[in-house]
């Protein structure tokens, strides 16, 4: 089992930081992606972005540019650092951890989420 705990979240100004963070706890593979999603309410659940272990990187558009996302193998965290905050940036988000069991096979893994608003 892995376990997933987020931190980070809050209010901001429109125009502002925040910085996310998500500590992987339990069997982690040593091969893995993880990737913060986000849910606005009344919105499906998307994708924000993703990193591999080997660090290779995928952002959704509305925030490249803006939004990093970094990791620490040794340590099993997830940051995603957030600059010029949009209100349309509101959400919680929920960090992700996804295991490839065999090809066409994943097993993803969920925290709890954190809130994230931004005020106009």
């Amino acid at each position: 089992q892995v376990q997933l705990v987020e931190s980070g979240g809050g209010l901001v100004q429109a125009g502002g930081s925040l910085r996310l963070s998500c500590a992987a706890s339990g069997s982690i593979f040593a091969i893995n992606t993880m990737s913060w999603y986000r849910q606005a309410p009344g919105k499906q659940r998307e994708l924000v972005a993703a990193i591999t272990s080997s660090d290779s990187t995928n952002y959704a558009d509305s925030v490249k540019g803006r939004f990093t996302i970094s990791r620490d193998n040794a340590k099993n965290t997830v940051q995603l650092q957030m600059n010029s905050l949009k209100p349309e940036d509101t959400a919680v988000y929920y960090c992700n951890l996804r295991h490839t069991i065999r090809p066409g096979r994943d097993r993803y893994y969920w925290g709890q989420g954190t809130q994230v608003t931004v005020s106009s």
